[in-house]
This record gives C-alpha cells, sequence and structure tokens, in this order.
C-alpha cells in the first residue's frame, strides 16, 4: 500500500512541485530537482554564455551544498570558470557579477518557498536577470541537450571569492552614505537564518545603527516561512516592542526583498516598503519611478505628489528593471518587499531599500509609524489558490470574456479596475498555483472585491 501511494505521489510531482519558466527552474529537492537536472541546466547555461567566467552563490538551505556541486560539474564541464561566493544574498551575487566583470551567474536559492525547494536564477553579464526571450533561448538549449563539453586540458578549477559582502556593504554607503550622526537608531533585524544573515548586522553597523539580530545563523532551518509577509513575524514585533527598538527589518531567504515594523512593533505591509523608499528618494531626486501591476495604488499617488511620472510593468523583475534602465527611473520595484535602487544595483536589494529607509526616518525626525501614516493609505488582499498550469491559461480566457465590457487590462493575467480599487488574476511564475490580489482604501472594501473574484475562479478550478 504504501508503495503504491509513493508511486501516485510520484506520478503527480511534476505538476506540483517542478517548475521551468523564463524565473528559472525550481523543485522540490529529492523529487523533481534532482542532481543531472541541476547538471543539464548548468552545462546549458555555460554553453549560452559559451564558456566564460560564471558567479556562483547560495542561499542557507540544507541543499545548497549538493545543488552547488552539481551546478559547479554542469559549468566546468562546459568549459566555464566558475567564481564562487559561497552563502550570499541574491542581490550581492548580481552585485559580484558586475564587480568581478563576469559573463554571467547562477543564484542557487528558492527565495521565499519552504526549505525542502531550491532553485536555480540565470543571471546575465550586467547582473540583471535573463529576461524572458534570453531565457527561452536557454531552454531551448536545454532541451536540445547540444551541450558544449570542454576537453580535460581546458577544464578551468573553481575559485573562491572572498569579501563579496563586504564589497556590497561598501558600494551601499558609497552610494547613499552613513546616517547623520546623533543617536543612533536601534534596528531589530530578523534574517530567517537566510543568506542574509551573512551580512545583515555587520551592514546596519557600518551604516550607523545599533543592531539586535534575529535568527542569523545561516543554517537554513527557517524559523517561519521565508516569505516576510505580516503573520509571520509575530518574533519580530516582540522584538521590538521588548527591545524599545526604532524599527524592525524582516528578510526572506535570499535578502532581496523586505518587510518593516514600527516601533510600537506593527508590519506597516511590504507593499509599503517600496512607498517608504521611493517617497524618500523622491524628495531629494525627481525622476520615473517604474513598478509591476501588482503594487500597490499608494506609489502612483507619492510619484504625483511629487510631480514624478510612474510607469507600470509586467510581473516579474527583469520587467521592471529593463522598464527603469529605458526610462532612466531614479527608483523602482515591486510591491512584494522589492526596492530597486539603480543607482546602487539594478535588482530588488533588502540592503539598499534598508539604507533609504533608515535615512529617510533620521532625516525627517519622525517615528516609522508617523512615515507610514503619512503614505496614501491603500488595503491590499491577497490569495493564492493551486491551479496546474494548463488550467490556469484557460481561466484567464475565461475571465477576459467574462469581464470583457469592464475593459480589463491583459498585461499580465487580467487586471479589473474599478474606480480607485483593482483586482490581478494572473498564474505564478514560479510555483502552480494562481495568484488574486484586491486593492481598496479600506480592508472591508479590499476583502470584498477579492472575495468576489476568488468565488469565481475557484469555480472555475474544479470544474
Amino acid at each position: 500500500m504504501t508503495k503504491q501511494k509513493n508511486k501516485s505521489a510520484a506520478n503527480d510531482s511534476p505538476v506540483r512541485t517542478l517548475k521551468i519558466s523564463i524565473s528559472g527552474i525550481r523543485g522540490v529537492v529529492g523529487d523533481t530537482l534532482t542532481p543531472s537536472l541541476l547538471v543539464r541546466f548548468a552545462e546549458s547555461f555555460g554553453t549560452y554564455i559559451n564558456s566564460g567566467a560564471i558567479v556562483i552563490g547560495r542561499d542557507t538551505r540544507p541543499s545548497g551544498e549538493m545543488v552547488k556541486f552539481a551546478v559547479t560539474a554542469g559549468l566546468t564541464a562546459a568549459g566555464c570558470q566558475v567564481l564562487d561566493l559561497g552563502v550570499c544574498p541574491v542581490p550581492t551575487i548580481q552585485f559580484m557579477v558586475r564587480r568581478l566583470k563576469a559573463d554571467g551567474g547562477i543564484a542557487i536559492t528558492a527565495s521565499h518557498n519552504p526549505a525542502q525547494w531550491n532553485a536555480l536564477k540565470f543571471i546575465r553579464n550586467d547582473g540583471c536577470f535573463l529576461n524572458a526571450h534570453q531565457a527561452r533561448e536557454l531552454i531551448d538549449i536545454y532541451h536540445q541537450g547540444d551541450y558544449i563539453k570542454a576537453p580535460a586540458d581546458k577544464i578551468k578549477n573553481p575559485r573562491a571569492i572572498e569579501n563579496a559582502v563586504k564589497y556590497h556593504t561598501e558600494a551601499i554607503i558609497k552610494k547613499i552614505g552613513k546616517l547623520p550622526g546623533g543617536k543612533k537608531p536601534l534596528a531589530v533585524v530578523d534574517c530567517v537564518n537566510g543568506a542574509g544573515a551573512v551580512m545583515s548586522v555587520d551592514f546596519l553597523n557600518a551604516l550607523g545603527c545599533d543592531v539586535i539580530g534575529l535568527y542569523t545563523k545561516p543554517d537554513g532551518h527557517f524559523p517561519r516561512p521565508p516569505e516576510p509577509l505580516p503573520e509571520n513575524l509575530g518574533k519580530l514585533c516582540d522584538a521590538v516592542r521588548r527591545t524599545g527598538a526604532d524599527i524592525g527589518f524582516a528578510q526572506d531567504a535570499d535578502a532581496d526583498r523586505l518587510a518593516v515594523v514600527d516601533e510600537k512593533g506593527r508590519p506597516i505591509g511590504e507593499d509599503y516598503t517600496l512607498a517608504l523608499a521611493a517617497d524618500y528618494i523622491l524628495r531629494r531626486e525627481k525622476g520615473t519611478v517604474v513598478v509591476n501591476l501588482a503594487t500597490s495604488h499608494a506609489v502612483d499617488d507619492i510619484a504625483a505628489a511629487h510631480g514624478c511620472p510612474i510607469v507600470k510593468t509586467r510581473i516579474g523583475e527583469i520587467n521592471v528593471v529593463e522598464r527603469m534602465k529605458t526610462e532612466h527611473a531614479v527608483i523602482g520595484g515591486e510591491g512584494n518587499g522589492g526596492v530597486i535602487y539603480p543607482a546602487v544595483n539594478y535588482t530588488r536589494d533588502s540592503f539598499a531599500a534598508m539604507a533609504l529607509i533608515l535615512h529617510h526616518l533620521k532625516n525627517s525626525r519622525k517615528k516609522v509609524s508617523a512615515l507610514a501614516a503619512a503614505l496614501p493609505q491603500y488595503r491590499i488582499v491577497k490569495t493564492s489558490l493551486p491551479c496546474p498550469t494548463h488550467k490556469a491559461f484557460a481561466l484567464l480566457d475565461y475571465l477576459r470574456e467574462k469581464f470583457s465590457e469592464e475593459n480589463p487590462d491583459c498585461t499580465e493575467g487580467i487586471k479589473i479596475q474599478r474606480g480607485n480599487a483593482w483586482t490581478l488574476i494572473r498564474p505564478s511564475n514560479t510555483e502552480p498555483i494562481v495568484r488574486i490580489m484586491s486593492e481598496a482604501k479600506t480592508a472591508p472594501a479590499a476583502r470584498r472585491l477579492n472575495e468576489e473574484f476568488e468565488k469565481i475562479v475557484r469555480y472555475f478550478i474544479n470544474t
């Protein structure tokens, strides 16, 4: 009976636990994310890069070393020079690709997914992730299986690279500056025992904070779900209240996303991380702001208040980044706690975000709760429903027809605007789920809107 049950689960698992997409490859270790698959994808990337120098780094998941060895084997077999940063935040990996003038990079991390997952994120030579066209080219190489095979005398031994987080820290402080003098703010930072644990405390100290570290052991044993949502931050909130800290920060496992807790121990919501950072930058420098379709309208209102244009893109960091480059944007990002400050890094960077928000706090001489209360107020409700990929596409066709009279925005998934409220429904790029996100001026209004569309989507999935 047990063997039959396991066999059935294995037959179903490719749909549930493996995702090959423009965002990279992501799966459950010991199930669908196997060493042979990792080696082949690494060979594919080495072929795509044409045997160049590749920076690699990983988060703290227990499977990280296994994945790193498989990736190193594939890259080396394709004649690449592997530059190994070890355990390292993703924005640091991207920064080091540029600093080392490498031909590309691979970040080994499943970001906010549970610990049994791992993933490969592919980085091009400008430190940005591959765009959709480039990712499709890479996937084509993988499927064709025609990889570069370096002869024995062309194999290059991997090189360990030291001090990556030191260089990243120095670059942020050089661009943003240390905090002004006077009383140092006290910050509590929750690193979820992820990649941020190797950098966050020292970084905040160098910036000019007194720091209390929470979950700063880089062992990959996550004490909370890695996604820094308000419901996952109870220990951080308690620590801020108990210590009388001025602010609390929470990172995800690869330290590209940031959530903020005010001095009263209340999460302000990850959607307001970018809002705070944008408000600070636009007070100092006028320019275009670029965000994705799922970002709170609060950022629109902030840009308008400063007389600055705002541009919306498809979901996905690279879509925001490439449009930021085109628009010469001064700041941008995503409403999931992802702040992109191009003066430092064309990527979501929780460390640059912490620096900008702390400067805002010091320069305003206000508390975090006051800064957050002064921002345009919206409320967002999010729901995720399991949905096989093939059914997700049929769902979108159904919704486009059903709501055609409301002139939906179909740039990404389907977005329906109703006055100052909206709902976005889209399949995830990284998991076999459909995300439903609704925003309105009040929490009850956002909840009602979300429930309306969740009922429709759930009915379609289950029929």
